[in-house]
């Protein structure tokens, strides 16, 4: 038969029912499935409002939500800042969280994972979700990329993908904030290629944090040419054009100094911050004879970071330079529980 030959009312009732069937096909976001003992998951227009499809300012949004434990929830986001690619974060929820109540906003630690590791690893490698002073905080951990460095990439001068920074500091900092029950009082705190994030994260944007932390941090790549070569390295990782990041270190010199810890210690000097590291040799918590030549670098570093802030002022360092210890997570997780009580403090301080 005909398209012609159909009655109106019945192209009509055609047209409906296929609109009906193209919604229950559109893509949302999933509910969470509330493990036992956990509170039911928003539905209907409470999930509309939770997990939202609109993309938030400066062009992310979150396309997928899953539930992976008992208080572990992962966005799936896809950004703008990151070429359109879709990256995961993780959320620690407090007690009590529920997205949609858009009344009740939640203080958040903000923690950083490493080179080589991803969004996963804080959960995987410590026991970051038993801490109990952790229950009434939301815990966000977000992808970095294997080797982003917490940067928007120089890429020889042309920007773009991947601008790890705004994805994080603006991006994501929105999404968390609308839709996700995330407040404005927030430290940051991370390892290694996280540690130098965290830094350069606070430093970079007053106001933004109210603490930071650094464990095992790359916190001063220019303190010479051993640090530089390192860093280098890493930049050229599985392949990669080390220039792309923050170009040549001579010839782009003021975009290394702009993202190089040490260079931004004046902009530090009135937050609480925390400096830890070991000096490569074989420590308590270290198989027999582990050394790390990378801690020994970052041990230099962070001696050198720390004489800055004080040099310039700091009104809130607290060092833990602690001698033997290699470059592990068995370090970094005793550093999260010693470091804790100021990042809590700070989010607890008015001001």
């Amino acid at each position: 038969m005909s398209t012609t030959a159909v009655p109106t009312f019945l192209r009509s009732r055609v047209l409906l029912v296929l609109a009906a069937v193209l919604l229950t096909l559109a893509p949302t976001a999933p509910a969470l499935a509330a493990p036992p003992g956990a509170p039911p998951a928003a539905t209907g227009a409470e999930q509309t409002a939770g997990a939202p499809r609109s993309p938030a300012p400066r062009g992310a949004e979150v396309v997928a939500v899953t539930r992976v434990a008992d208080r572990q929830v992962d966005l799936s986001v896809r950004s703008a800042a990151l070429g359109g690619r879709t990256v995961k974060v993780r959320l620690l929820t407090p007690d009590g969280w529920n997205p949609a109540d858009r009344r009740r906003h939640w203080p958040t630690l903000w923690l950083l994972h490493g080179c080589c590791g991803d969004y996963t690893s804080w959960t995987a490698r410590t026991d970051v979700a038993e801490i109990d002073d952790l229950r009434d905080v939301l815990v966000v951990m977000p992808e970095a990329g294997w080797n982003g460095w917490y940067s928007d990439w120089w890429n020889h001068g042309r920007g773009g993908d991947p601008a790890w920074e705004t994805f994080h500091t603006v991006e994501l900092r929105h999404l968390l904030e609308r839709d996700w029950g995330a407040g404005r009082d927030r430290v940051v705190a991370g390892l290694s290629m996280g540690g130098q994030g965290a830094l350069l994260y606070a430093a970079r944007h007053p106001g933004m944090f109210k603490a930071a932390a650094a464990y095992s941090g790359s916190v001063h790549p220019l303190l010479d040419d051993e640090s530089v070569d390192r860093i280098m390295g890493f930049f050229a990782g599985r392949g990669d054009d080390p220039l792309r990041v923050w170009g040549d270190p001579v010839a782009q010199r003021r975009i290394w100094r702009a993202h190089d810890p040490f260079h931004l210690a004046g902009r530090l000097t009135s937050l609480p911050v925390y400096l830890s590291c070991g000096d490569g040799t074989t420590g308590p918590l270290d198989p027999p004879g582990g050394t790390s030549a990378l801690e020994a670098d970052f041990d230099r570093q962070n001696h050198a970071l720390a004489a800055e802030l004080r040099r310039v002022g700091a009104k809130h360092l607290t060092t833990h330079f602690y001698g033997p210890g290699t470059h592990g997570w068995a370090y970094w997780e005793r550093e999260l529980h010693a470091s804790l009580p100021m990042l809590l403090d700070a989010l607890r301080t008015d001001g």
